[in-house]
């Protein structure tokens, strides 16, 4: 064994912290089992208790351990309840003493340990970091009763011992039924797979077909108007009013048609991405997001599609587009493509709903959204450079105390209470972000928010985020003022 260098000494001592704080609760534990002072059987019976709990697959034959175990070792009949999707399943072994177990109907509730007509009742309660998952239930979080008899053979310090012996059946139990439910799911998501690429995905290829059939009536049709204004029909001549308006309609019905076609066309476009990026089959086989990286231009092929999606939408709230960084430069980035496609739209999503009007140097009110992208040079570490992608917009600055949270599961700042939401858009951002091994953040500046990401610019980039803490940016002009004070960060 080597000698521990001062890196490894380091390392170890990362955790010290919650190492004070388990081997503190461990001596607790060695307090409590003193004062237990469980017997040698006892102490016997739980461990072979843990052991076939362990050892037993099924959640019958598991349910057969939590009551065998008194029986065997001491001589008592248990009945174990099980509550379960509005039904009550008990395992039973069969008395020897004459005494019938109560009906599963009938058994009561009870949260605390309780001796009733001859029973010892002890409420099995699941696992207490787990109690947000089924079955527990919602009030006194019970998912069952062990039913001990006879209660008059039994001491104060056996009653202790059944009662932590409950705990632990309890604790056993809650953790196999999860786990059996967690099995179900995952066998529903790759039977959910299959129905997905098979009734959604492929079907939704035909599309393609159809839309460039109708692409190409469209273009027919404008064949057709151009032939026409060539030859008119016997009768008329191409100086005739009546025929220059017939044209006229077809080419306004032609433009209309187009128009048309371009709109549904982008929506299916970014439909198609989203649908092929999100219902991957990776995906669900290994249960997080799993990347497919290429080499793209980040403002042909993911930024433009966006802008062009959103710009209607712009326009309806009145935001300006002002056309930050170096747009005529071509940064190219190897990068999962449908899903940092929806890092921008949900970017330019948020920026709909909250960029509002600020005053700019000049005293006049304006509201624009800016995007652009720098490089960064060693950002991630010597020779592993990064860049800079940010969407600003303008609008009162979020608040100190919200800018911690901002990037958590749920969470919505107080501008956004007159805005539809669920709170997961920058939680999904921040974890596209990071699983592409870049940073995602926030920084106000004075005329608004920038929320900005740094990627790696190479596949193979090893982050080392925590040596990074800052990253300044150069703003841009604002597209009305070219005061410093009316700038936006690039």
């Amino acid at each position: 064994m080597h000698s521990p260098t001062p890196l490894d000494i380091a390392s170890l001592c990362l955790e010290y912290p919650r190492a004070l704080s388990v081997q503190k609760r461990i001596h607790e534990k060695i307090d409590d089992y003193a004062d237990y002072n469980f017997s040698s059987l006892q102490s016997t019976a739980l461990n072979v208790f843990f052991d076939l709990a362990q050892e037993f697959d099924s959640f019958r034959d598991l349910m057969t351990v939590c009551a065998l175990v008194p029986k065997v070792f001491f001589n008592l009949d248990c009945t174990l309840y099980m509550f379960q999707d509005h039904r009550v399943d008990h395992i039973v072994i069969c008395p020897e003493r004459g005494q019938k177990p109560t009906p599963a109907s009938d058994i009561p509730s009870f949260s605390t340990p309780t001796i009733h007509e001859g029973h010892y009742y002890l409420p099995i309660k699941g696992n207490k970091d787990l109690q947000s998952l089924p079955p527990a239930d919602s009030e006194n979080h019970l998912i069952g009763i062990l039913d001990i008899y006879p209660v008059d053979a039994l001491s104060d310090h056996d009653r202790l011992f059944l009662e932590k012996y409950a705990n632990r059946v309890g604790f056993q139990l809650h953790n196999r039924m999860i786990s059996q439910k967690n099995q179900e799911h995952i066998l529903f998501i790759r039977s959910l797979v299959k129905d997905i690429g098979h009734n959604v995905i492929v079907p939704n290829m035909y599309f393609k077909l159809f839309y460039r059939r109708l692409e190409s009536t469209i273009n027919a049709l404008g064949e057709l108007a151009g032939d026409m204004r060539q030859a008119p029909p016997d009768g008329l001549s191409v100086d005739d009013a009546r025929w220059k308006q017939l044209v006229a309609k077809m080419d306004y019905v032609q433009d209309a048609l187009q128009d048309q076609f371009g709109e549904i066309q982008r929506h299916y476009d970014n439909t198609s991405l989203f649908l092929e990026t999100l219902l991957r089959r990776s995906h669900f086989e290994q249960g997080r997001y799993v990347l497919e990286k290429r080499v793209c231009n980040f403002k042909n092929q993911i930024i433009d599609p966006q802008i062009a999606r959103f710009m209607t939408q712009f326009e309806d709230r009145g935001i300006e587009i002002a056309w930050a960084g170096v747009p005529d430069k071509e940064i190219e980035v190897v990068v999962d493509v449908g899903l940092i496609t929806q890092v921008y739209a949900n970017l330019f999503s948020n920026a709909v709903k909250y960029a509002a009007p600020v005053r700019d140097a000049r005293g006049r009110w304006v509201k624009f959204l800016s995007y652009g992208w720098e490089d960064m040079p060693n950002f991630f570490g010597i020779g592993l450079d990064g860049v800079k992608l940010n969407v600003f917009t303008t609008g009162p600055h979020i608040t100190g105390e919200e800018r911690d949270h901002l990037f958590e599961e749920g969470f919505r700042a107080g501008n956004t209470a007159q805005e539809p939401g669920t709170g997961h858009g920058l939680f999904f951002i921040r974890q596209i972000v990071e699983l592409h091994g870049g940073r995602m953040s926030y920084e106000p500046t004075p005329m608004g928010n920038n929320f900005y990401f740094i990627l790696p610019k190479e596949a193979s980039a090893s982050p080392l985020l925590s040596q990074y803490d800052s990253s300044p940016s150069s703003p841009p002009s604002s597209p009305h003022n070219s005061s410093p004070d009316a700038s936006t960060p690039s």
